[in-house]
């Protein structure tokens, strides 16, 4: 094979196959390559990523060592698209009663939800994780965009059990914007004991969805591992129950006399290299 196609091929599979341990012997046997040359084709590739800002391949030694692909896009390849989101957050047209915007389109737009996959995996770089948790239901898409990235599997808490998941586990919290008690579950056979756990949502106004998506992973001796939402509120009149978060974007201001909504981006973009 000529190194062009060669090139291409192993291009492909690498980024397919996001944090995963790939031997050199499995490339030199795939393509019926000399090492060398495989070396020399990975530093390539991992040059070009480089370049242009969409991760960079980890190399491991020893005998059981290979390279794994790391998701980590620019702050520049994020700057733009995160500025289009917050322009679409600030239609008016978005406005939903109790300074709620309608977020249902952007999540349902492929693109859109994979770049923001993007760019919460290229967050959580540096942090070792082992599944993406979310609640039902609109956190689902984006959840399933992130873990993508991270290529990890995705545990889904729900407001009620379904007789389809077997046993759950299931805990009280209070919900921050209206200071109700809801319950939150979880199958047991979705998250092993001890898992380390990036939480991802779509809206956060005081947290307290997250704090019962975090007290839920005590119950599993889970490590909460990240956190990110899509939109933070924010909200004087309710305190914030959660303090280490990612954020896409802010919204800062919303009116629904005046029909105004003030969005900027969040502090994501400060995460990225």
């Amino acid at each position: 094979m000529k190194r062009s196609k060669r090139l291409v091929s192993m291009t492909r599979y690498i980024i397919e196959h996001p944090r995963t341990l790939i031997s050199l012997p499995f490339f030199v046997e795939e393509y019926a390559s000399a090492k060398s040359s495989i070396s020399e084709d990975l530093t390539i590739i991992d040059e070009r990523f480089r370049q242009e800002g969409v991760g960079y391949l980890e190399s491991i030694a020893g005998a059981s060592g290979g390279i794994k692909y790391i998701p980590a896009y620019s702050r520049e390849f994020g700057e733009t698209f995160v500025q289009e989101v917050c322009d679409k957050l600030s239609d008016t047209e978005r406005l939903l009663p109790g300074g709620y915007l309608f977020m249902s389109d952007l999540l349902g737009e492929p693109v859109t939800i994979d770049t923001i996959g993007k760019l919460f995996a290229s967050a959580f770089v540096d942090r070792d994780i082992d599944a993406v948790m979310t609640v039902a239901t609109k956190g689902i898409p984006l959840a399933y965009a992130v873990a993508t990235h991270l290529n990890v599997p995705v545990v889904i808490a729900r407001r009620d059990p379904k007789v389809t998941e077997g046993s759950t586990v299931s805990i009280n919290y209070v919900s921050g914007s209206t200071r109700k008690i809801q319950t939150m579950v979880l199958t047991k056979r979705s998250l092993q004991q001890g898992s380390k756990v990036c939480i991802i949502d779509d809206f956060m106004k005081a947290g307290g969805t997250i704090n019962g998506m975090k007290s839920l992973l005590k119950e599993f001796d889970a490590e909460v591992a990240g956190i990110g939402v899509l939109a933070e509120a924010e909200d004087e009149e309710e305190e914030r129950v959660v303090d280490d978060y990612v954020s896409l974007t802010q919204i800062l201001h919303v009116d629904d006399r005046t029909k105004e909504i003030e969005v900027q981006p969040g502090n994501l973009l400060q995460r990225l290299s």
